[in-house]
């Protein structure tokens, strides 16, 4: 090792830990190898922020370290913010591992250090153990998980989530990466499964596993120590009526809505600092140790203010030092340390040891003065290192981009052999002199020490932005039919439109079973069987407008069902001509050159696949001599303006002008930033022209249009005037083309006639409709949101003005915009007008739903171009806008909104890397109602993108397909529900192109046996229907197999009746397939009733019949009659069935009982 001398003051540390040492010229991802390689074993890093903290420790584990984060609660101390257990959790999680592992490090920001927490003698006792195979007393323990902070649910989800089933516990403990089942026999604990929280089926075995505490305030630690605690300080401090039922209704039913703070010294006598946590023997190691010591003044600072208007307002039972640490009692503590190590980024002229490390930050500014030159700049900058001697290092996330990184420098000549490695790194220096590695961090390094030069692909070609580490778990797209509730609209595929009243138990016939009861007109009802869900879809119409129910029996549901056929029919018809005569016109075939690949060398993210797809076949499209005619779909931020990009680049390196049309003024302002920023420096000319131009401006703008010197365009309808002349437009971009009038509608059909087209939409289209539209026009679908993307924080909090001004001057002190959502105009001024004087340095403006159109535009200009900081508005935030800057978001009366209305729009931040919050403010957390606080909690539960999709399928995903069609026919999605429409919209499609569906036979089976989901076997309703739907809807073996295996999962051994019930889906797959419409039984015997229109497979019946010793007649009105032995007549059906099928599908085959099955994939 290159001077390996320099490094003995710290080896001797390893070995003695003691005293002071200093440390000079170290990054924090240069200090994460420093610790990994030559640090003490065990030792509290502390860092003035927690992102320093954070990019130490991916830093520290790539160089073969174990660390974990000591999170910070982001809302203030003292606020009444409510926020969801994950970070108590996780703290929880990281001081359990530091307390019991001999090595590793605990990493933290200035400000979480200050954090009081659970005693660590509690913590040690106030966790479950569990092992495979012992005896655990089932309802002490639920008990006891329940003590723990642990919530039941119908479905576990997220940390802390707990659902029982039968022999079954599904639990999500903290510091787990997957949640835990546990499937009990009796007492004995069998099997611990970990299981993925979005299929919900399991993933692996484990033989033990700890369940952690969800929350460091456990209200029955010591119940009698705290109620006494609390009714003394009741009388000392003076609370609000409405605090005071607060604490009394927690003490109550043990359910804690507030921060811990408020709690922890009324629970624990003598609540823990970190200091607690050490034992003497670990070094706790300080990064900048004047930053740090600044954040703990400004914190402390802000603690006494917060607390202070606490107090005030008569909120609180709790001293502020109580449950956080005074600085100079950390400075005092600290002073007595035994071991420490403090490390300055600087070189220090004191005693210490100073090393020589840089950073790439040169490179990086040079690389984006001059982003085309990005690939060569970046293989010189490496030739350089490698000139001299040192070991580089490449790293990059993902296999494929390093293997085209290694034949790159292998073509350059920068070595012979490139090899790729996964990490950690933990032989240094590393052997090869050029090596890739597949890992990630922040920044890389030179360390001449070290000969050790580690550079991450961002940096070296200033094109990737580093990705979040961050596990993505996308939640089901649209709407669940299992949210169904009572009360709720639903449409039967033959009845019309009734009410649902829920899941009923009824005997029918002798026979136990389960129905959904559906209300009609007059008060008709109709009990539906669950294994005839599939005829049933949830009624989704036009927000705010009731459906009328049909009369059971009544002709009017037909009527309107032939009425939207036809209409339906005559849109699709009309598309399909469009899409004929556009594929034999005659357009222009473009070639790729060096202007696109510079564009893509300075596109700062790494593409999603589905993105890359998108991009890929816009501009193969492109390619190819007929015009383009190409749809891109995906949500607001979901990166299509990069598809339109990578396509407006080849069209002007092909001499072609380019037309990008929006429906407004605002949305032509962002465009025409994000195309400048991107194209201009490549040389590309781009104009904008709305109606913020002046005529002379407009003029001259039209007259370099139609003398070729502009190459893209933006604008809004106005480029679809007369006077607007292109010299050669090759290209028309348009974005939300159905917001467009039917008159610019005509003008666009005469532009896209031999121009290539690509459509932009950000409106989702259900996937059952994509494969049918993908005949129509060309469709890319982009679903997933960009992998740098981070979920929106969101808080619960009591309409507060400490709240309010810490969220908007925490988002002003980052340079961010805030939008205020009031959702009433009567009073948005006055709310404006305190605004203003609680926050007197933040340009603040209102805008809501009756502010005339031109001045609602002004503003939502200034807004983007940042000229305002906060918006005051009611819901109208116009919802294509991509405003990266804006992330926060404060929603006020959360409580009075759906789910639906509130994710739209907290989807409004967090369009960018960085972190969103959103605050939902109530009058109070004590007075919400049941229903209100578990529909907000829910709102918390799913901050992860993509989720908004099955809690919300709003007025914006219901116009998806009619939009899609160029014409919404509001009409018949009322009518009919969203569901049937797109069915009808499908088959009308499908049909006209020369595929029709085959009518699907509905068997009617009647086997007087009982077949349902018992509540003792899936206690939650919601997965009750879930699971019935799931089944009626199965149509291959394989899927009745998969969910067979996966119910048996979740829930344990099947019950007589849930085997029934999947019985009885296997049996209707193969009656489908055979052309049976009605099975019975009377006794012993089988009837079979066949479709008329459809043959019996009179032969097979027999063969097999006859190969199984049963009796059997066939008669002339196409019944098949069969006798099989009473007891066991279910297990026969399907045996004998599952033959007939195989060999009526195959009769060439040779047959023994059961083995033709193989043949037939049966």
């Amino acid at each position: 090792m290159a001077q390996a001398g320099k490094f003995s003051p710290l080896l001797n540390f390893k070995t003695r830990p003691q005293g002071l040492l200093k440390i000079g010229g170290l990054t924090e991802e240069a200090l994460g190898l420093l610790l990994a390689h030559f640090g003490p074993s065990k030792a509290l890093v502390v860092f003035p922020k927690q992102i320093q903290a954070e990019r130490f420790l991916k830093a520290f584990e790539f160089f073969g370290g174990k660390g974990s984060l000591f999170p910070q609660e982001e809302a203030p101390p003292f606020a009444g913010v409510y926020q969801s257990p994950e970070d108590s959790g996780a703290r929880l999680a990281a001081l359990f591992s530091f307390l019991n592992q001999k090595e590793g490090v605990l990493a933290l920001g200035a400000p979480a250090f200050l954090r009081r927490t659970i005693p660590p003698s509690v913590l040690q006792e106030a966790y479950e153990y569990v092992i495979v195979g012992e005896e655990i007393p089932r309802e002490e323990f639920l008990s006891r998980l329940l003590s723990l902070g642990y919530e039941k649910t119908g479905l576990v989800q997220k940390t802390g989530d707990l659902a029982v089933r039968g022999s079954v516990i599904d639990v999500f403990p903290p510091g787990e990466p997957y949640p835990l089942r546990l499937d009990f026999f009796g007492d004995e604990l069998e099997s611990i499964k970990t299981f993925d929280p979005t299929t919900q089926r399991s993933r692996g075995k484990k033989d033990e596993a700890i369940l952690l505490p969800v929350r460091e305030v456990l209200l029955e630690y010591d119940y009698a120590g705290l109620e006494e605690r609390v009714f003394s300080r009741l009388k000392r401090f003076e609370l609000s009526p409405d605090k005071e039922s607060t604490y009394l209704r927690a003490l109550e039913t043990k359910h804690l809505l507030d921060p811990e703070e408020f709690w922890l010294p009324l629970v624990y006598e003598n609540p823990a600092s970190l200091f607690d946590y050490l034992s003497g023997k670990e070094t706790i190691v300080l990064f900048e140790p004047e930053r740090i010591r600044e954040e703990w003044a400004f914190f402390e600072e802000k603690l006494l203010l917060s607390w202070r208007r606490a107090r005030e307002g008569k909120r609180v039972l709790v001293e502020p030092f109580e449950s956080f640490l005074a600085k100079e009692e950390a400075l005092k503590n600290l002073e007595k340390a035994p071991s420490r190590i403090e490390i300055s980024r600087l070189p220090l002229f004191e005693e210490a040891l100073n090393f020589e490390v840089r950073d790439h930050e040169q490179h990086v500014v040079a690389l984006k003065a001059k982003p085309q030159e990005a690939i060569a700049r970046g293989l010189s900058y490496l030739r350089e290192a490698l000139d001299t001697g040192e070991k580089v290092v490449v790293l990059t996330p993902k296999e494929s981009t390093a293997e085209k990184l290694s034949s790159l420098f292998e073509r350059e000549g920068l070595a012979e052999k490139v090899s790729v490695f996964q990490g950690p790194l933990r032989e240094l220096p590393p052997a090869e002199d050029l090596s890739i590695f597949l890992d990630e961090f922040g920044r890389g390094f030179f360390w001449p020490e070290l000969g050790l030069f580690l550079i991450p692909e961002h940096e070296l070609f200033g094109a990737r932005k580093p990705l979040t580490t961050r596990k993505r778990r996308l939640k089901e797209a649209f709407l669940r039919f299992e949210d169904l509730k009572p009360g709720d609209y639903v449409v039967h595929r033959e009845h019309g439109i009734g009410r649902y009243q829920g899941l009923v138990s009824l005997e029918l016939g002798g026979l136990p079973g389960e129905f959904l009861l559906i209300e009609y007109k007059d008060g008709d009802k109709l009990y539906l069987p669950v294994d005839k869900l599939h005829l049933l879809h949830k009624y989704v119409g036009l927000e705010g407008k009731e459906p009328s129910l049909d009369r059971l029996g009544g002709k009017s549901f037909e009527a309107r069902k032939r009425k939207a056929q036809k209409a339906i029919a005559e849109v699709a018809q009309e598309l399909l001509a469009l899409y004929a005569a556009r594929k034999v016109s005659q357009g222009f075939a473009f070639e790729p050159g060096p202007l696109l690949r510079q564009l893509e060398a300075t596109f700062p993210y790494e593409e999603t696949p589905e993105q890359a797809l998108a991009i890929e076949e816009t501009l193969a499209d492109m390619q190819k001599p007929v015009p383009m005619d190409r749809l891109v779909c995906g949500d607001v931020g979901y990166g299509k303006t990069e598809v339109a990009l990578r396509a407006a680049a080849l069209a002007v390196e092909n001499k072609k002008q380019v037309a990008v049309l929006v429906p407004t003024t605002v949305l032509a302002e962002q465009h025409y930033r994000t195309f400048s920023e991107r194209l201009t420096p490549l040389g590309v000319r781009v104009a904008v022209i709305s109606r913020l131009k002046s005529s002379r401006e407009q003029r001259e703008i039209l007259k370099k249009l139609a003398g070729g010197e502009i190459d893209v365009v933006i604008g809004t309808h106005r480029l679809l005037s007369s006077d607007v002349t292109f010299k050669d437009l090759g290209l028309l971009i348009i974005d939300e083309e159905h917001r467009f009038g039917v008159r610019h509608k005509e003008r666009l059909k005469q532009l896209r006639k031999n121009v290539d087209v690509l459509a932009l939409s950000a409106t989702p289209i259900p996937r059952t409709l994509q494969l049918s539209l993908l005949e129509i026009r060309d469709l890319s679908v982009i679903t997933t949101p960009p992998l740098e993307r981070l979920p929106v924080k969101t808080y619960l909090a009591k309409f507060d003005d400490q709240v309010i001004k810490e969220a908007i001057e925490r988002e002003l002190a980052r340079g961010g915009q805030v939008f205020f959502v009031h959702n009433r105009i009567k009073g948005i001024y006055a709310l404006a007008d305190w605004l203003k004087r609680l926050v007197p340095r933040a340009r603040i403006e209102v805008a809501h739903g009756r502010t005339p159109p031109q001045k609602l535009e002004e503003i939502m200009v200034r807004f983007v171009r940042r000229e305002i900081d906060v918006l005051v508005c009611t819901t109208i935030i116009e919802s294509g806008l991509d405003i990266p800057s804006a992330n926060t978001i404060i929603i006020n009366r959360a409580d009075r909104m759906g789910l639906a209305e509130i994710y739209q729009l907290r989807g409004r931040v967090g369009r960018s890397n960085v972190q969103a919050y959103a605050y939902l403010l109530v009058p109070s957390l004590s007075g919400l109602s049941e229903e209100a606080e578990k529909r907000l909690k829910a709102l918390m539960q799913f901050t992860e993108l993509g989720s908004g999709f099955k809690l919300a399928m709003s007025d914006l995903q219901i116009r998806g397909a009619g939009n899609l069609l160029g014409t919404f026919q509001s009409g018949q999605v009322a009518a009919l529900g969203y569901d049937l429409y797109l069915e009808l919209l499908k088959k009308t499609i499908d049909e006209m192109q020369g595929n029709p569906p085959e009518e699907e036979i509905e068997p009617d089976v009647n086997l007087k046996i009982p077949a349902y989901f018992p509540e003792t076997y899936v206690p939650d309703v919601e997965q009750r229907l879930h699971l019935y739907r799931k089944l009626a809807l199965a149509r291959e073996r394989e899927e009745v197999e998969s969910l067979e295996a996966e119910i048996e999962d979740r829930f344990g051994p099947l019950p007589r009746e849930a085997r029934n019930l999947i019985s009885l889906s296997f049996l209707k797959l193969y009656l489908r397939k055979l052309g049976v419409r009605k099975l019975d039984r009377r006794g012993k015997e089988i009837i079979f009733f066949w479709e008329p229109s459809l043959p019996v497979p009179e032969k097979a019946l027999r063969k097999v019949a006859k190969e199984r010793g049963l009796q059997i007649r066939l008669t002339k009105d196409k019944r098949a009659i069969v006798s099989f032995s009473e007891a066991e007549f279910l297990e026969e059906l399907l045996s004998y069935l599952k033959d007939v099928l195989a060999l009526a599908e195959n009769p060439k085959e040779p047959y023994t009982q059961g083995k033709i099955l193989t043949a037939a994939g049966g």
